[in-house]
């Protein structure tokens, strides 16, 4: 694998994609002072940066003072496209079908006993009493997941961005082949945890999937973007970008999948490269 100084980089840069958490964050959930700084560098020099997260829109007071212009950021890995110039808005959701979510909760709870469940809404988390709380969430509605699931009359409830499956015993790159295995034919499954921590999402929708939609619209081809990630859930990410780097700390899955290799989120592994884009140009 080559270094973050010597691994090619597009003849043209016209954006880049990264993932927060691992990536562009450091271990404590903040940005450094570099990164800040390689941000707003970016920035004025006219290249954007788009933050690519599994992270639901309304988790992302890490970066809220950092936006670049276009306020824009692609959320709950892939299934929503959200603005955050104020409160969060909802741009283009790709929902997860409830029944569909219902079938994954079926077939994982068969195939591995003691299997949590939480659902992520457009309108916030809700999740099963055996489900680590989501402290954030102090509002969250704790109930089964089949009555998490329920609607009245179909179309009627809000839609459903993903599905998290937990377990405390399962080995997390196990669980998620589990998961593929049983159930891959209704949801497109994923982790960035470091817990056996499962996400379920809307099948084909990926963090890469709604990036090329996006960049379709800006007439942004892939050979013209370079994406940052560290986990499985960055690994279609990784694959499309044109040009892509795994953090030092990665998941050897996204190692595999990126055209090259940076150093750390701890040692602002983002921002050695993009300060290294910006003196090419």
């Amino acid at each position: 694998m080559t270094t973050p100084m010597d691994a090619p980089l597009p003849a043209v840069t016209r954006l880049i994609a990264t993932d927060l958490d691992g990536t562009l964050l450091r271990d404590d959930k903040t940005l450094s002072e570099r990164t800040v700084a390689a941000l707003a560098a970016a920035e004025a020099a006219g290249l954007p940066v788009l933050f690519v997260t599994g992270r639901p829109a309304r988790w992302m007071d890490a970066v809220l003072g950092h936006l670049p212009s276009h306020a824009t950021a692609i959320c709950a890995n892939g299934a929503v496209v959200a603005d955050l110039s104020g409160t969060p808005k909802l741009l283009r959701v790709h929902p997860l079908e409830r029944a569909d979510a219902l079938e994954v909760v079926h077939r994982l709870r068969a195939a591995a006993p003691g299997t949590s469940f939480a659902v992520e809404m457009s309108t916030g988390i809700h999740y099963e009493p055996a489900y680590p709380p989501f402290h954030l969430d102090p509002g969250a509605t704790v109930a089964v997941a089949e009555k998490l699931l329920h609607e009245d009359e179909p179309g009627s409830g809000a839609p459903v961005l993903k599905l998290l499956a937990h377990h405390s015993e399962q080995a997390p790159d196990a669980f998620l082949a589990l998961a593929r295995s049983v159930a891959g034919d209704r949801a497109a499954f994923t982790r960035s945890s470091p817990s056996a921590l499962l996400e379920a999402a809307r099948k084909g929708v990926s963090k890469a999937s709604t990036l090329a939609e996006y960049c379709a619209e800006l007439s942004v081809p892939a050979s013209e973007v370079v994406a940052f990630g560290d986990m499985p859930n960055d690994v279609e990410m990784l694959r499309w970008a044109g040009t892509s780097f795994a953090m030092g700390n990665a998941h050897p899955d996204a190692l595999a999948a990126a055209s090259g290799a940076t150093l750390t989120n701890e040692e602002d592994g983002v921002a050695v490269v993009v300060e290294r884009i910006l003196a090419a140009r």
